[in-house]
């Protein structure tokens, strides 16, 4: 049964899907995600990522390289 709330309107997305948009391993992003390198929540024994924060975390490492440029 598909859910009432459509892909778009998510607000986590799991370690493997942050992993996969950074270009990282499975492994990697979990690694990275217990590092605090990628930021998440728990809820039970799942880690999700808000997407508002990887937003951020992205749009931060963008910024930091334009002013290195």
């Amino acid at each position: 049964m598909r859910s009432t709330i459509e892909q778009s309107e998510r607000k986590t997305i799991s370690v493997e899907e942050a992993g996969r948009q950074l270009g990282l391993s499975r492994n990697t992003a979990y690694q990275a995600a217990g590092r605090g390198e990628i930021p998440t929540i728990r809820i039970g024994r799942r880690m999700l990522v808000p997407l508002v924060a990887f937003e951020r975390l992205l749009n931060q490492s963008v910024a930091m390289r334009q002013e290195g440029a």
